[in-house]
């Protein structure tokens, strides 16, 4: 090889060595996804960094400090030894400056009083227990109606139609014709046979009163209450035994309520509770857990507990809506706030404060919630530290650090 092409050669591999130097240089300067194999560098309080994160998008990793693209806070650097081994069990080290920046709020795991507090929502409904109905006691014709329609809410002895009762004509005759012979034998059997015949008994003592034969039956409501099923109409032809109306009584009445299937193990049969209308605000209706209901609703996971209400004035009226608190029974608990719980579908989690700005999850078993606070069945023990805001940020770190929860019954 001559001088000449040596020299060619020297420049050539100069030239790319300044150009590879020229893009590392770029490359480290950039703000982007780290490269495969980075650099550590070292931060100023002489630990080394592997990368820069932002907490909200822990998965994205940067190359050197800034501001964050995604939200408006500095990204967060990720020393060397992080999340070793050992460091895996202990939980995962939050900088104390991150800890203020994500608004970190701790609380104790406490033993104290748990109250029952159990809320639902329900709806007024008829008592099906005070119904009425009302049925034709001989084949006929209706004469009249008087103007009722369903809905309509009349008191006890409400006439509802006129019936003509063509076969009573003849009863009632030769009833009266006996009576005129004074044998009482005679007149007591012409008495029951009128009322075999379907007569009402003031029917009869107005025949007997009279004297005179009354074929013509008003037919009346025998409770008081809302009339929910009517089908006499003027004109029309009734039989012995049809049934013409339906009343449901108001002086008592029912409030269905949805409990949560998880819940029903606080609601006993017999048990006070109370109930708050927006129809009536300010006024609170006391009443008693009368039944549960066998049949639970698959689709919202809920069974119905009836409340049986008063309504002497018919104030409450079926369909309205109406929010139900139980009394229940407080009971002593070691209770956690709510807002600190995380559920995940498959378990329960919170983020323990542990010594040196470690943070670990720990599985709980939990159980009644009132009153803001969680009962704690397992997986805690009284004077714990948890995180009661900003856990669900912490809990997606140690899992990105390969920290896993502290089991149920582990200390």
């Amino acid at each position: 090889m001559t001088r000449a092409q040596t020299l060619a050669l020297a420049v050539v591999g100069l030239v790319a060595l300044g150009g590879a130097g020229f893009l590392g240089g770029r490359m480290t300067r950039s703000a982007g996804p780290i490269p495969s194999g980075p650099t550590p560098t070292v931060a100023p309080t002489g630990r080394q960094v592997l990368y820069w994160y932002d907490p909200m998008v822990p998965a994205q990793h940067f190359d050197k400090p800034g501001k964050s693209p995604f939200m408006d806070m500095r990204l967060q650097p990720r020393y060397a030894g992080g999340a070793g081994v050992g460091e895996a069990a202990s939980g995962v080290r939050i900088d104390p400056a991150q800890v203020q920046t994500l608004g970190v709020r701790l609380a104790r795991v406490e033993r104290g009083i748990l109250p029952s507090g159990l809320t639902a929502t329900g709806v007024i409904d008829f008592n099906s227990r005070d119904v009425a109905v009302v049925q034709a006691k001989a084949g006929g014709f209706v004469q009249r109606v008087y103007g009722r329609a369903p809905g309509d809410v009349v008191s006890a002895g409400a006439p509802l139609a006129d019936i003509l009762v063509p076969e009573w004509a003849g009863a009632q005759g030769e009833y009266l014709a006996v009576r005129r012979t004074g044998d009482e034998a005679l007149i007591r059997a012409g008495r029951e046979r009128l009322q075999r015949l379907g007569m009402p008994p003031a029917l009869v003592a107005a025949v007997e009163r009279s004297g005179q034969v009354r074929n013509v039956a008003t037919i009346a409501t025998p409770i008081g209450g809302a009339i929910t099923t009517l089908t006499v109409r003027d004109g029309m032809t009734v039989t012995a035994g049809q049934t013409l109306a339906e009343v449901s009584g108001l002086g008592r009445v029912w409030l269905n309520v949805a409990v949560p299937e998880a819940m029903l193990g606080q609601v006993r049969l017999g048990e006070p509770a109370s109930a708050t209308l927006s129809a009536y605000p300010g006024e609170t209706l006391s009443g008693r857990v009368t039944a549960v209901l066998p049949q639970a609703q698959a689709e919202s996971h809920t069974l119905t507990v009836r409340i049986e209400l008063p309504n002497p004035a018919g104030r409450l009226k079926p369909g309205m809506f109406a929010t139900v608190q139980f009394a229940g029974t407080s009971q002593p608990a070691l209770t956690v706030p709510s807002e600190a719980v995380i559920r995940t579908g498959r378990r329960t989690l919170v983020m323990l404060a542990q010594p040196g700005g470690r943070y670990r999850p720990a599985e709980i078993r939990s159980g009644r919630e009132a009153g803001g606070r969680t009962e704690v069945l397992a997986g805690l023990a009284e004077g714990e530290q948890i995180v009661a805001s900003g856990q669900f940020l912490l809990d997606s770190e140690a899992s990105l650090s390969g920290v896993e929860a502290r089991p149920v019954g582990a200390r």
